[in-house]
Order: C-alpha cells, then sequence, then structure tokens
C-alpha cells in the first residue's frame, strides 16, 4: 500500500459500532495506517451480530478492514499512558468515546500542541444516541412504509451512521491539510443527530415546513415529486420504475408502447407528463395504465423492453439473490475480491468504492485479528520491547482474549445499535 492514496497518514482509533470504526476504514482502505485500540480483551461492539458458529463477528471484520489492532488495559494508568503515547506519535486520533480524562483534547494537546482530534457525539448538547433514535427525532419514520400515521417505520440502512463516517473522514483530511498549511492541530466535534439534521435541511424538509407549511405524508414506494413506484411481474417479481426527467418519461412511453394513451390521458387531466409537477399529481392515474403492462410480462420480458430504452428502474430482489445471482455482488465488479479473514475463512468483500483514474484495482485488505497487532505496534510506534512488552501487554497481546468460547446470546437487531456512550 506504499503508493496509495493516504499512503503515510497514521491515524488511531479508540471506537465502537458503526460510525467512527466506519470513518477510520474508510481511510484505511485508501493506505493509512490506522491502529484500532481496544479495551484488553475485546470492546463493546467484537461479539455484535451476525456472528458465525464459533462467535466470529462478520459485522466486527466488516467495519475494520485494513486496520491494525490493538488491545491495552485503558482501565490502568499504564494502559492509558500507552494509548496516549500512541496518539501522539501518530497525531491524529478518532473516536467515539468519552473524550474525557486521559482521552480528552486538552491533556493530548499538552503533549502534542498539533494534534488532530475528531470526536462523534450522539447530539449537539453531549446526550447519547444511536441511529435509531435519530431516526425517530427526524420524523423521517412517519414518511416510510405504508401510510399509517399511527405506525412509524424506521429504515434498516443506518444512514446517518454511514454519513457521519464519510463526514469524520472528511473533516479528519480537512483538518490534516490545514496542519500541513498552518502547523496547527485542531479538536473537530461531530454529531450524529447533527449530521442528520444537516441533511434534512440540505434537502428541503426543514424549508418545506418553514416556508410552504406543507407536511409529507407517508406514500408508499411512492417517489415524491415526480413519479415512481413499484409494479408487479406476470411471474411475481416487483420492479421498481421511475421518470425524473423529460428523457426518461419519453423511454418510458416508447418502451411501454403507451405513449398514445399517455397522451389521451394528459388532455383528459390537463396535465403535462413531461413536467414533475404533474406526473406526482397524476402519479395514480399513470399507474393505472403502466400496472397491466407490467403484469402482462415477466421480469425477463420487462427487464428486455426497459433495457432496450434505457427506462429507469430496477428488479426489487432479496439479500440472497443480490449476492448469489446478482454480477454486480461479484469479482466481476473491481470493488469486491475474495479474501480469508481470520478465524472465519473466505469471502467476498469490498473494497474503497473510490475509483482513481490510473489507479489499480483497490487493494481489499482483510480485518485483523483481534488485539492481534498489540506487540508489533508497540514495539514499532514506542520502541517497547522484552520485559517492557511484557509487563504493558501481559498475554492479551495475541488477541485470543479477544475469542471466548461461546459468544454472547444477542438478539440481531442489536447489530444495528450504535454509537455513542
Amino acid at each position: 500500500m506504499s503508493d496509495a492514496v493516504l499512503a503515510g497518514l497514521k491515524v488511531v482509533e479508540i471506537s465502537a459500532f458503526i460510525a467512527a470504526p466506519l470513518g477510520g476504514m474508510a481511510l484505511a482502505q485508501l493506505g493509512a495506517d490506522v491502529v484500532r485500540i481496544d479495551q484488553a480483551g475485546g470492546g463493546l461492539d467484537l461479539h455484535r451480530w451476525p456472528v458465525t458458529d464459533s462467535g466470529e463477528s462478520l459485522y466486527w471484520q466488516g467495519l475494520n478492514k485494513g486496520k491494525r489492532s490493538v488491545f491495552l488495559d485503558l482501565r490502568s494508568p499504564e494502559g492509558q499512558q500507552a494509548a496516549q503515547d500512541l496518539i501522539v506519535e501518530a497525531g491524529m486520533v478518532l473516536t467515539n468515546m468519552p473524550a474525557k480524562a486521559w482521552l480528552s483534547y486538552e491533556a493530548l494537546r499538552r503533549r502534542r500542541a498539533d494534534l488532530i482530534m475528531l470526536a462523534i457525539r450522539g447530539t449537539h448538547d453531549n446526550r447519547g444516541a444511536v441511529d435509531y433514535t435519530v431516526q425517530a427525532r427526524t420524523g423521517l419514520p412517519f414518511l416510510t412504509g405504508p401510510a399509517r400515521p399511527d405506525a412509524p417505520v424506521n429504515q434498516l440502512l443506518p444512514a446517518w451512521d454511514a454519513l457521519s463516517a464519510m463526514t469524520a473522514a472528511f473533516g479528519l483530511l480537512a483538518a490534516e491539510r490545514r496542519r500541513r498549511e498552518t502547523g496547527e492541530g485542531q479538536l473537530i466535534e461531530l454529531s450524529l443527530e447533527d449530521v442528520a439534521l444537516w441533511m434534512m435541511g440540505n434537502l428541503g424538509y426543514i424549508a418545506e415546513i418553514q416556508m410552504l407549511n406543507r407536511e409529507r405524508r407517508a406514500e408508499g414506494n411512492d417517489l415524491y415529486g415526480a413519479f415512481g413506484r413499484d409494479f408487479a411481474t406476470l411471474d411475481g417479481r416487483r420492479v421498481m420504475v421511475a421518470a425524473l426527467t423529460p428523457r426518461q418519461w419519453t423511454a418510458l412511453c416508447a418502451a411501454t408502447g403507451l405513449g398514445e394513451a399517455f397522451g389521451h390521458l394528459e388532455k383528459a387531466m390537463q396535465a403535462d407528463f413531461a413536467t414533475d409537477a404533474d406526473r406526482w399529481r397524476c402519479r395514480q392515474a399513470i399507474a393505472a395504465v403502466l400496472a397491466p403492462w407490467v403484469a402482462e410480462r415477466t421480469l425477463a420480458d420487462v427487464a428486455s423492453a426497459f433495457d432496450a430504452h434505457r427506462v429507469l428502474w430496477g428488479p426489487y430482489q432479496t439479500v440472497r439473490e443480490l449476492v448469489e445471482t446478482d454480477p454486480a455482488c461479484s469479482e466481476a465488479n473491481p470493488l469486491f475480491a475474495r479474501v480469508h479473514h481470520p478465524g472465519v475463512g473466505a469471502y467476498l468483500t469490498p473494497g474503497s468504492p473510490l475509483q482513481f483514474a490510473g489507479a489499480d484495482p483497490a487493494d481489499v485488505r482483510p480485518s485483523p485479528e483481534p488485539g492481534g497487532d498489540t506487540r508489533a505496534v508497540i514495539a514499532e510506534r514506542l520502541g517497547l520491547s522484552g520485559a517492557e512488552l511484557d509487563r504493558l501487554v501481559g498475554g492479551e497481546a495475541d488477541g485470543s482474549a479477544g475469542r471466548p468460547q461461546d459468544a454472547p446470546a444477542q438478539d440481531a437487531s442489536s447489530s444495528r445499535t450504535n454509537l455513542v456512550p
């Protein structure tokens, strides 16, 4: 990875769950040397579901690829001192743990004035939050799923965690650029809830209430403000069809041969289907014309017609179908490689989705053995060896303490619990 985009960048990560580990991994997959430090024996997320029969967390592996893993007794003065030493040596730390006492910016900055620290927290006023609780507060669950105002539905994808992770990585790189220009360090604070509110504001949800006094409602799979919804095929599959531009609408008319029927509908409803507004206003009537056309054809027939005319569409499929039959989720896609992970074996693993022109395909690296890099990192970064190293890391250095014989029982939904203690 010596020729990777971020080669030479050092980051210490003290984290758990999604936002901070994902942000650190995004940097590691571009070549940064990211050292994750956990409490000896394993951090809070070491056994998050999904787990293998032997207790190995595929969740933990997925969020820590390309990093080095160090276990220290962070409850002891010696472990805290060693963690501080590693942070000071690297000059950059990413955390979603409470940045207090030995992990406070003030304490660390006294030892290195140009230190960069990015601290992720739950809310702007420092209350705990996870993706699900932030989702609930945004109001979006009332717009998701069936049109039932008494039954909010959270989305499964931890979108605010993911966006916070990428924002954190961006923030660290921005601060590092400033440090190169000015020599100054930086404390950056990032709230999971603020990331959600930032995006809500960017997409017009806040202004829509304040300026238009208009509140959206759940519309199932209808695409707000344009035309798009799901339809059933003859062979029991479902497809999502959308038209956000005049060209896409023209393509849909050409693929289905329904241009004349839609023209009559336009006249009857005094509409112009070249506009988003009228396609949205007349969406039920448009769908009533399109649904029988889709229902009379198999998925293969629909795909053939839509692809020939470059219609904006996609088939609904299960995760199993994605993994087992979709070429996008295979080694045919340069994003993926089949990589061997410690304790589990080889499986399809994504690298960074960023593709730099002229660069070789991403070097998709495995997750580390939990705690398995402790001795190497301490020796390399702090220069300790022999008895000093033994006293500091003891028997925890090989990561064996992170692999209990029996993984704790968990509800599968717990893998969605995120940050901030």
